[in-house]
């Protein structure tokens, strides 16, 4: 049962009484949305250790403190605590970021409590309120509309659709006798009665789709969860194999626990989820300085992976500011209309050339009638035009300035005849030198039949049908365009008569005028990059077919099927897949409509993008991959919904988080198959040992430090890698590709073996001088190997000559910070201590440094060759 049906409503022009709010708002609850509140601290921190990676550290650290292992412990504990405490804080950022672009509902609104007008909060509006809506407002409650004056609703943000709509207490039309909450009054006001709130809304109703959906896994972590898993089953089969073995050829249980620890810890990269979040969070850091702000961590990575992007219109791929671009007048045909959106910078051109609308009279009057005949209005706010009233009459005033005619002043205003659905058409009587000129415009069909002339080259005329079929002809070419056309017209009479149908008669007609939603200018490019990197976008608007195919036209957006929401609802699954393979864009759609062709490209392996900013985008932006939302005009829901923000509303600044989130996700592969062959090296020696019969050649102590601070300071500066030149030529990567691989996994055992052999001969050739001695010169052998073994994966295709040696400082640096952090290891007792290390003689750095060269030079020239064949 909804609040409609326990309440029962009795509009009063005294409103409630303050006790009967007060009751109903105990019944009822406040006047907001769940989706508004941010995720709890609480969920953000027990998110950051919810990974199989992170469980296996401290399952690690857990282990080494109950053998004794004190240091281990605690390092281990330490990179766990590390790692939280980044994820945490940069998503709380987001949070923080994101209640401060929360501005969907108005903070206050107006009711009539105990016979008087009063200014309320929002959140304590209830069903049986008397609002008072007034143009600009937002409507904050779902309501009844009581009285009506001029009433027009911008209903874009439920439905999609650009075109305010009329709305009247006498209407015939039941949604017409409505309005909704978080809808935009853009002309007129009323009185309305609450009829719902929060979350029994229609906006509420849309909302409880997307908590309905719940949290979606992206593919990294899905990924990262799998490797997890994997490594961890690994590195346990591999301990109990070690021990068993130890223990069944009469080694100490105590020594082969520990040898088996030390495996363990050899197999689990520590570093790696610390550095996948300290690259992914220095990633979203990059995002926010282009426009664009990661709710996740994993959200721009996600995004680089995207193979579709479902886009909608209004406000996303356009303006959402109503634009005159074209003027037809009988005396000289079409007239271009330069300049977009509600800044009347501008001019009028015709056949390419500048027209001079001073000499021009037809135009100037159509003009003139057209801010007349008009209730908008526009004022410069700072740097930028602030529009007042419907967005197609803010369209003529703005045409209007770009002629610079003054702004109509109304004293002389004597009649108006209001539109309506039914009528489609406006008109007013203004006083003029003692008679009356009647300015009317509307739907061409409403004001053809009523024109018994037009303005021509020799002036009026009376108008034949040939000229009616002329006029005709040019409407439906407009029309055919996507374009929204109005008929202007004139008529000069006496003061006496103040009737409709005395005024609305032998009019003149002056011309077409025809008005779009204008594409922003940087949308086209954007689409053509995306379509070069493989991505393939799709519009889905709750907008007509012609307009979606006029934006789509302009936009070089490939389209050349049309599919409206009715035809959608009797299109089996199959059929559907088969257009959706094809040229296709949806019009005229409802949110289920677009969680449907959403959940279908899922179904074929798509990685999926949605665009949006109303409430009408909310499910699907929830149910896609990566949910992208608009940060100023998108609605509270629509961001609650998303993974990712953009700051400007600029379509094109998708492009830029697709070139990041690649980048972000190719060097996360680099330095997952470093950790990985470093680590596998470190196995590899380890295990060669023990088959050998000698001592163990690596302490856990000393795999920890390899693994936690050399090893992740080098894989961190992989992760801040350039963008390779042809990132954005390469196609999106398939959902089934892994991380690593085939051809990474032979790379991984490649490197494993040189790293893990070179350092086991070494041990062994140096065992002569002792244990401690031998395990030293390992230890610094096996570094000094994986180190300068990152040259090789910071392309995994292009050598040196390509990326540019010098290109990556942060490397350079973290190479040379760690190889001297192992130097002072070997010659400073305090560490010498900590990590059971003895100082070396200077000859033993020669034999690391033979050893070590093979590593740098040999993946190169493969590298080199494999350039040079493909060139040929």
């Amino acid at each position: 049962m909804n609040q409609t049906d326990q309440i029962l409503l009795q509009p009063s022009a005294a409103g409630l009484s303050s006790e009967e709010a007060k009751s109903l708002l105990l019944k009822f609850g406040p006047n907001v949305l769940r989706t508004q509140s941010g995720t709890s601290w609480w969920k953000i921190t027990l998110r950051q250790f919810a990974s199989t990676l992170i469980l296996i550290l401290i399952f690690a650290a857990a282990v080494a403190i109950f053998m004794g292992q004190l240091v281990d412990g605690i390092a281990i504990l330490a990179i766990v605590f590390l790692n939280g405490c980044l994820g945490f804080f940069q998503e709380w950022k987001a949070e923080r970021t994101l209640e401060a672009l929360r501005s969907m509902l108005s903070h206050k609104a107006i009711v009539v409590r105990d016979g008087v007008e009063t200014q309320i909060p929002v959140s304590e509006i209830v069903v049986g309120d008397l609002l008072i809506l007034r143009t600009g407002e937002k409507v904050p409650a779902d309501v009844a509309l009581q009285n009506t004056v001029e009433f027009q609703v911008d209903e874009s943000v439920l439905t999609g659709e650009s075109d305010a709509v009329h709305k009247s207490f006498s209407a015939i039309e039941p949604s017409q006798r409505k309005a909704f909450m978080g809808t935009n009054v853009v002309q007129g006001h009323a009185e309305a009665l609450v009829t719902a709130t929060g979350m029994n809304t229609k906006f509420g109703e849309i909302a409880e789709l997307t908590t309905e959906l719940g949290e979606k896994t992206t593919h990294l972590q899905k990924k990262l969860e799998l490797l997890g898993r994997q490594l961890g089953v690994m590195a346990l089969i591999l301990a109990l194999l070690i021990v068993l073995i130890g223990w069944l050829s009469g080694r100490a249980p105590l020594d082969m626990v520990m040898t088996g620890l030390s495996l363990a810890v050899a197999v689990v990269p520590e570093g790696l989820p610390a550095v996948v979040t300290l690259t992914l969070a220095l990633g979203a850091r990059a995002m926010v300085a282009k426009n664009a702000l990661s709710k996740r961590l994993q959200a721009s990575e996600t995004l680089g992976a995207a193979s579709v992007i479902c886009t909608d219109k209004t406000g996303t791929l356009t303006e959402n500011q109503m634009t005159v671009t074209q003027i037809w007048l009988p005396v000289c045909g079409v007239i271009d209309v330069t300049g977009t959106g509600y800044d009347p910078a501008g001019h009028f051109e015709k056949d390419g050339k500048r027209f001079d609308y001073s000499k021009n009279t037809a135009l100037k009057s159509l003009l003139s009638s057209a801010m007349i005949c008009n209730h908008a209005s526009i004022q410069k706010v700072g740097d930028h035009w602030q529009e007042i009233g419907q967005p197609t009459e803010v369209a003529l005033i703005v045409a209007g300035y770009k002629a610079w005619l003054p702004m109509p002043s109304g004293e002389n205003l004597v009649r108006e005849f209001p539109f309506t659905s039914e009528r489609k058409r406006m008109s007013v009587v203004c006083a003029e030198d003692g008679h009356a000129i009647v300015h009317i415009k509307g739907a061409l069909e409403k004001i053809l039949p009523l024109c018994s002339e037009y303005m021509g080259s020799d002036g009026v005329l009376q108008i034949d049908q040939k000229m009616r079929d002329q006029i005709k002809t040019q409407h439906d070419f407009f029309a055919g365009k996507g374009l929204r056309v109005l008929a202007i017209a004139q008529r000069k009479t006496g003061l006496e008569g103040t009737e409709c149908s005395e005024t609305e008669r032998d009019l003149t007609f002056l011309g077409l005028v025809a008005i779009i939603d204008p594409p922003r200018p940087e949308v086209k490019n954007s689409i053509a990059l995306a379509k070069s990197a493989g991505i393939k976008v799709i519009m889905i608007t709750g907008d007509a077919p012609q307009t979606a195919l006029a934006i789509a036209s302009s936009l070089h957006l490939p389209s050349t099927i049309v599919v409206t929401g009715d035809e959608l609802q009797t299109k089996s699954d199959d059929e559907l897949d088969h257009l959706l393979a094809q040229d296709v864009m949806f019009a005229r759609t409802t949110p289920e409509h677009k969680m449907r062709i959403v959940r279908r490209l899922q179904s074929h392996g798509h990685v999926v993008a949605m665009t949006g900013d109303g409430v009408n985008d909310a499910p699907a932006l929830k149910q896609s991959d990566i949910g992208v939302a608009m940060g100023i005009r998108g609605t509270d829901v629509a961001k609650d919904a998303a993974d990712l923000v953009l700051l400007d509303d600029n379509f094109a600044s998708i492009v830029g988080a697709i070139e990041e989130g690649r980048r972000q996700y190719a060097n996360i592969k680099k330095f997952v198959r470093y950790l990985l062959a470093s680590n596998a090296g470190e196995v590899v020696a380890i295990t060669g040992s023990i088959i050998l019969g000698g001592p163990l050649i690596f302490l856990p102590i000393q795999i920890l430090w390899m693994n936690l601070v050399t090893d992740g300071f080098t894989a961190l500066s992989l992760g801040l890698e350039k963008s390779e030149a042809n990132i954005m030529e390469e196609k999106p990567r398939s959902n089934k590709d892994g991380i690593i691989g085939a051809q990474g996994m032979a790379t991984i055992m490649t490197f494993a073996i040189y790293t893990g052999v070179s350092s086991l001969l070494v041990f062994h050739y140096m065992l002569e001088y002792g244990v401690i001695v031998a395990q030293t010169v390992a230890f610094t052998t096996m570094i000094f190997l994986e180190k300068f073994s990152v040259f090789a994966f910071r392309s995994l295709s292009l050598p040196w000559s390509a990326i540019g040696f010098f290109s990556n400082y942060w490397l350079l640096g973290a190479l040379t910070m760690t190889l001297g952090l192992q130097v002072l290891v070997v010659y400073w007792p305090p560490l010498q201590q900590i990590l059971h290390v003895a100082e070396i003689p200077l000859e033993f750095w020669g034999l690391i440094a033979l050893i070590t060269l093979p590593i740098v030079i040999v993946p190169e020239l493969i590298k080199v060759v494999r350039q040079m064949r493909l060139a040929s």
